[in-house]
């Protein structure tokens, strides 16, 4: 059986920059409204504690991600990880990123095409 790839994000240190959405759509000629990893944003919203706020981000990759295909053929990493500026993504064989997922006391999502 072939080796399945995703992507590990570590949501902790996403700052909601929006440079994988950029830059996936950049490196795949999206049009208007297609994405092949999308920012959600959530809140803010007012935590129990008074004058607390919360505001979260979350990058999911949609059905279009092929993982870059042609820049892992070509021995590069993926679009979205190259422009991370957090350096919160990492691309890999989905055994790895779930042990180093596991090791994390953080937020952490394994995204798998």
């Amino acid at each position: 059986m072939a080796q399945k790839y995703g992507l590990l994000i570590d949501n902790y240190w996403c700052t909601g920059c929006h440079s994988c959405e950029v830059s996936c759509k950049n490196e795949h000629d999206y049009p208007i409204g297609q994405f092949g990893i999308k920012m959600l944003v959530m809140g803010p919203w007012e935590l129990m504690e008074e004058g607390t706020w919360e505001h979260t981000y979350y990058p999911l990759i949609t059905s279009y991600c092929d993982l870059c295909a042609d820049r892992v053929a070509a021995g590069e990493i993926p679009a979205c990880q190259l422009h991370c500026l957090a350096s919160a993504i990492e691309y890999g064989p989905v055994e790895d990123l779930a042990a180093k997922m596991a090791e994390r006391d953080r937020r952490t999502t394994l995204l798998i095409p």
